[in-house]
Parts: structure tokens; C-alpha cells; sequence
């Protein structure tokens, strides 16, 4: 019975996931096509390459981190379902902690890396 409990909460992180990789993919490809329009405009009217560089900069470290924040966001989840599942086991709990800890570190870091690269391509273009 407890087997079957852990496979039915694995199938509904698996569902969740997917449907937070969905639902961000629009997001994706808007950011794409903003990237292209903004590339024909700069090709048309002559712009410098440093725009073109510091925004493909910009896509990639965005698309970086919102794979990362994906998968912090992910792990925080698996973290909560070990803790909840340890039963008082006392490794268990420290275990589930630990990686509830860690993932919240992981989007501490992508976020203070957005800040950080965006300042550094800010002050470098202008």
C-alpha cells in the first residue's frame, strides 16, 4: 500500500512538471520572436553588433535560469514529499532538508547571476 502511495505521488509530480514546462514554453517563444524582430530592425538599420551580443547574452542567461529555476522549483517539491514520507525518521528528515535547502540556494544563485549580467551587459553597452 505505501508502494503504491510513493508511485502516485510521483505520478503527480511528473504531471506538474510537465505542465509547468508547458505552460512556460509560450513564454519561450515570444521571447524568440521579440529576439528576431529585434534582430531584422538592427540588420535593416544598421545597428552595432554589441546590441546583437549583449541580447543574445540576455536570451541565454534567461533561458538558463528559468531551466534552473524549473528544476530548484522541482526539487523543492521531491524535498517537501520526503519530508512529509519520513515517517520521523530522523535521516529521512534531514535528508529532505537538506534538499529543500539547497534548491532554495540554487534560485538565490540564478537570480543574484540574472542581476549580475544584466548590470554587467548595462554598463558595458552604454
Amino acid at each position: 500500500m505505501k508502494h503504491i502511495h510513493k508511485i502516485k505521488s510521483l505520478i503527480v509530480l511528473a504531471v506538474a512538471a510537465l505542465a509547468m514546462m508547458f505552460s512556460l514554453s509560450p513564454a519561450l517563444v515570444l521571447a524568440d520572436a521579440k529576439s528576431d524582430i529585434q534582430q531584422g530592425v538592427n540588420t535593416v538599420g544598421g545597428s552595432s553588433g554589441s546590441t546583437d551580443l549583449s541580447q543574445t547574452a540576455k536570451n541565454a542567461i534567461t533561458v538558463l535560469s528559468i531551466i534552473v529555476g524549473i528544476a530548484a522549483v522541482i526539487m523543492i517539491i521531491i524535498g517537501g514529499f520526503k519530508y512529509v514520507t519520513s515517517g520521523g525518521d530522523s535521516t529521512k528528515i534531514s535528508s529532505a532538508k537538506s534538499t529543500i535547502f539547497y534548491a532554495l540556494i540554487g534560485l538565490v544563485v540564478v537570480a543574484l547571476a540574472q542581476v549580475i549580467v544584466r548590470l554587467v551587459l548595462t554598463k558595458a553597452t552604454s
